[in-house]
C-alpha cells in the first residue's frame, strides 16, 4: 500500500517525518533506560533541544527518501515502516549523543539496514548484481551479468562489493561496473570495467543489441 506523497517526485510526508522522529524518540528512550548512566537531558542540554533533534533527523531522513527510495517496490506502509524499525536501525549505527551529526551517509545506512528499495544512482555507493539473457544465439554467452566491484587499498585487488558489505568501507575504493558473460556451463568471463552504470548499460547494449537490462535499477536486498 502506497500514497501520493510514497513517489521519489512527491514531496515529503509529514506522518513519515514524525514516524521517524517517534521511533527515534522511543528507541533513545529505551536505550537510556539501560543505560543508567546515560542522562538524554543532559546529552542534548535539554529534551527540548532532544526534541528539535529528532524531528530534523526524521526531515533529513524523508527528503532523502523521497530522491532515493522506489516506492512502487516497497510492500509496507510507509509511516508504519518507519516507526517500527527507523530509531532502532540508526542506534545501530550512532549512539545516542551522535545523533545531531546524522548525514546523508547516515541515511544511505540506515536505508541499507532497512533493507528499502533503492534507486542505483552515480551518487550513491549501492551495490548491484543484475543478469539479463543474451538476445543474440550463437556468441557463447547464454546471459551477460554486470556487478559492482571495488578495490582494496590495501592491495589492490577486485573485490566484488554485495548487499552485505559496508557501502563507505574505507578500506576499499569507489565502487565501478564490471560486465561480464556467463557461457553455458555457467563460468563467468569477464569483459570490460566502466565507472559508471549508464556506460556499462550502453557497453553491454552494444555487445548485445535487444538486451533487457534496466535503464535505471533498484537496489533489492534479499
Amino acid at each position: 500500500m502506497t500514497t501520493k506523497s510514497q513517489s521519489a517526485d512527491s514531496h515529503t510526508d509529514p506522518a513519515a517525518v514524525f514516524a521517524c522522529a517517534l521511533s527515534v524518540w522511543k528507541a533513545c528512550h529505551e536505550y537510556a533506560v539501560s543505560k543508567t548512566e546515560f542522562n538524554l537531558s543532559q546529552c542534548f542540554n535539554g529534551i527540548d533541544q532532544f526534541m528539535r533533534e529528532v524531528m530534523s533527523i526524521g526531515s533529513r531522513f524523508e527528503v532523502w527518501a523521497c530522491q532515493h527510495v522506489n516506492f512502487d517496490e516497497l510492500g509496507d506502509v510507509w509511516p508504519y515502516l518507519l516507526e517500527d524499525k527507523f530509531g532502532e536501525a540508526c542506534l545501530a549505527h550512532l549512539f545516542p549523543n551522535t545523533l545531531s551529526q546524522f548525514n546523508e551517509n547516515d541515511c544511505l545506512w540506515v536505508a541499507l539496514r532497512l533493507r528499502l528499495p533503492i534507486f542505483l544512482d552515480d551518487t550513491l555507493p549501492i551495490p548491484i548484481n543484475l543478469t539479463a539473457p543474451n538476445p543474440i544465439a550463437g556468441t557463447g554467452f547464454r546471459e551477460f551479468r554486470i556487478q559492482t566491484l571495488r578495490n582494496s587499498l590495501d592491495d589492490g585487488d577486485v573485490v566484488p562489493f554485495v548487499a552485505e558489505d559496508d557501502p563507505l568501507d574505507e578500506e576499499f575504493g569507489e565502487r565501478y561496473f564490471g560486465l561480464y558473460g556467463v557461457g553455458e556451463d555457467g563460468k563467468l568471463e569477464h569483459i570490460a570495467d566502466r565507472a559508471t552504470y549508464g556506460d556499462v548499460l550502453s557497453l553491454a547494449q552494444r555487445l548485445a543489441p535487444g538486451i533487457t537490462f534496466p535503464s535505471k535499477p533498484t537496489f533489492l536486498s534479499e
